[in-house]
């Protein structure tokens, strides 16, 4: 079965019109509406993107007073 992707408005009344489909009158088909995430104006959508790294203390073992074979 092929998957169709179109996007849609609900109007005030709360109908949808879909247009512009590839099927035929007649044919069966499964609808799932989905509502779309929005993002909110200037948000930024990967905050940490370009932000600097810095490790605190980077050849130190870690969590390893953690292991049982250690102990």
């Amino acid at each position: 079965m092929a998957t169709y992707r179109v996007e849609a408005t609900v109007v005030y009344d709360g109908k949808l019109t879909l247009e512009g489909i590839p099927f035929h009158p007649g044919d069966k088909v499964e609808v799932l509406v989905r509502g779309k995430e929005s993002r909110q104006p200037g948000t930024k959508r990967y905050p940490l993107r370009g932000q600097p790294i810095r490790y605190d203390r980077p050849f130190e073992s870690v969590a390893e007073d953690a292991w049982e074979a250690v102990r």
